[in-house]
C-alpha cells in the first residue's frame, strides 16, 4: 500500500481540506477533538459548546486539537485509533 504522511503541525490544514476531511469521515467537527490535549483542557471545550464552523477554525489554529491519526483512502477519511482491516476495505 503506498503512504502519503502529512506533519499538519509543519504543513497545517486549510478550513477547506479539514472540512473535506470531516465530511469524508461521516462525523461531527467535536467527535474529531482530542480531548486529552493541554489546549482543549485550557479552553474548557468540554463546558464551551461551539459551532462547527469555531470548531474546524480552532482545529486550523491549533493543530493539537485534532485527533490523529488520520488515514484518507479513495472515498473516505479515519480517524483516531484505526482497526488495520477497515482501511484496506
Amino acid at each position: 500500500m503506498d503512504i502519503d504522511t502529512r506533519d499538519f503541525f509543519k504543513d497545517p490544514f486549510t478550513e477547506a481540506e479539514l472540512k473535506k476531511i470531516i465530511k469524508m469521515t461521516g462525523k461531527k467537527p467535536v467527535e474529531l477533538l482530542r480531548k486529552r490535549d493541554k489546549t482543549y483542557k485550557e479552553m474548557k471545550l468540554d463546558e464551551n459548546k461551539k459551532s462547527d464552523s469555531e470548531i474546524i477554525k480552532l482545529m486550523v489554529k491549533y493543530p493539537g486539537l485534532i485527533l490523529r491519526p488520520i488515514i484518507i483512502t479513495k472515498n473516505k477519511a479515519l480517524v483516531g485509533k484505526i482497526d488495520p482491516k477497515v482501511i484496506k476495505n
